[in-house]
């Protein structure tokens, strides 16, 4: 196995691409959010984190350095040919940049990814938080799905719901999605290379969501105590 790490988008970058998606004032309520909110918590929360983490005999230390390779990018040709080199059968992909739609056709292999909410109705980020907040507790989940050209809209491989307990916040529950969602990418990962898995098309309502906002996460605490 080997692990493949892309340079990150610089924060410049990142914050002038979502201004131009969302506006001025969106992002700067998720910058506030993530300042005043979300950073605290992370704080806070970490033994929480390590707990759940040590439930589902899991760890988040530092990945082996022999089998790190690093990249530009996932969409640089670069990468592409290091997954023919290696022979690869399949490849996992987490947090990468989106996809273009000549690097799935370079890659040439089924690309895999864990999401953090179940989809076609939580794609985007945070989807366990914003079914909490719609009350969906029904679509409070993770989602192992085929990678193709859209925003989580790959065909679904296995899905399965979490269940955040009163200590829970905003920064466990992507904790909570993962470590249910490891066991499912195995799973997954096991059927495409044997060839015997049954992908399925994403059915019902379909939304993108975002990071939140001060003001939307303090209206939320405030009124439904979601963390």
């Amino acid at each position: 196995m080997r692990v493949v790490l892309e340079e990150p988008t610089s924060t410049y970058q990142l914050l002038r691409l979502r201004i131009k998606r969302l506006g001025l004032v969106e992002v700067i309520g998720q910058v506030l959010f993530q300042m005043l909110i979300a950073k605290p918590l992370s704080l806070l929360s970490r033994s929480r984190r390590q707990e759940i983490l040590a439930d589902h005999r899991l760890s988040d230390g530092p990945i082996p350095i022999d089998r790190i390779q690093r990249i530009r990018s996932v969409n640089d040709p670069a990468s592409w040919n290091l997954v023919r080199e290696l022979r690869a059968s399949a490849v996992v992909i987490n947090g990468t940049r989106i996809l273009r739609p000549a690097a799935i056709a370079g890659i040439g292999v089924p690309i895999l990814n864990t999401h953090v909410g179940i989809t076609p109705m939580y794609r985007g980020v945070h989807g366990a938080y914003w079914a909490l907040v719609r009350k969906d507790r029904d679509h409070c989940g993770v989602t192992v799905h085929l990678v193709d050209e859209g925003v989580d809209t790959g065909a679904i491989l296995h899905q399965a719901l979490i269940h955040p307990a009163s200590k829970d916040d905003f920064s466990t529950y992507p904790t909570l999605q993962m470590a249910v969602g490891c066991g499912l990418m195995m799973q997954a990962l096991g059927e495409v290379i044997a060839r015997t898995s049954k992908p399925s098309a994403p059915t019902g309502p379909s939304a993108r969501w975002n990071h939140p906002t001060l003001w939307g996460y303090v209206r939320a605490r405030l009124r439904d105590g979601i963390r």
